[in-house]
């Protein structure tokens, strides 16, 4: 009798351990497999909101560049992680990113880029994305643009499907992706990747679009589209 009891005990653990491990096994490879659909699982993306702190950049009628730069880009953030991607922000809050050393407001902001830059290089990313926002005299210069360095012929792609994204969504500009070598950042930065001007302060319909959250989540979205667009190896005619 107790022999047949410690049979019975024996088959029910070890069918116990055999239908946890079975439903371990499953777990495991639904996760896996949400995993391996996620289109951006693996990558890891920096987002660059450009200025912050003591900086506040390009300002027009009150609006200055630093505060439109960084919701766009904390949206954009979320839409690359619920798709899988590592996001890394160089800030999210308005503060820049110069040492306490530094004095002048010039030297803060020659600081500030050089930091930005070696986050980037230093990083793993497999592309970066700085955001800003522009303004200039003629006021009737208005549309995103993105911007890249033909350091890497396949940072001038990425651009070409993030403002083919612009033109399809935001429907008000016609601007092309344009080559760019003036700029610290985008000179110098090690890792592929895009500036993105997300339109000009100096015109009055635009800085009003800019200013509204639901025109600053269809940029997110258009340059959220391109970089999905980029990493599964699409192609954007000239």
């Amino acid at each position: 009798m107790n022999v047949h009891k410690k049979v019975l005990t024996t088959c029910f653990v070890v069918g116990a351990v055999l239908l946890f491990l079975m439903m371990s096994y499953r777990m495991n490879q639904r996760v896996s497999f949400q995993q391996w659909n996620l289109p951006l699982a693996g990558k890891v993306i920096v987002i660059d909101p450009g200025h912050g702190g003591i900086d506040g950049g390009a300002t027009f009628n009150g609006v200055i560049e630093k505060n439109v730069t960084l919701p766009i880009s904390l949206r954009l953030r979320d839409y690359l992680q619920e798709q899988g991607a590592l996001v890394l922000m160089t800030r999210e809050k308005d503060v820049d990113l110069a040492g306490s050393d530094s004095r002048s407001i010039r030297e803060r902001k020659r600081t500030d880029l050089i930091t930005r830059t070696k986050f980037i290089n230093n990083s793993e990313a497999d592309l970066y994305i700085s955001v800003h926002a522009n303004a200039f005299p003629q006021v009737n210069s208005k549309g995103a643009q993105t911007f890249y360095s033909p350091k890497f012929s396949e940072n001038k792609q990425a651009a070409k499907l993030v403002q083919a994204e612009f033109i399809r969504n935001l429907k008000n500009t016609k601007r092309h992706a344009k080559p760019m070598e003036s700029v610290y950042l985008v000179k110098h930065a090690n890792k592929p990747g895009v500036l993105v001007e997300v339109g000009f302060l100096s015109n009055d319909e635009e800085r009003r679009n800019l200013q509204n959250k639901v025109y600053q989540d269809d940029i997110a979205l258009s340059i959220y589209t391109g970089v999905i667009r980029y990493f599964l190896k699409e192609h954007e005619e000239d």
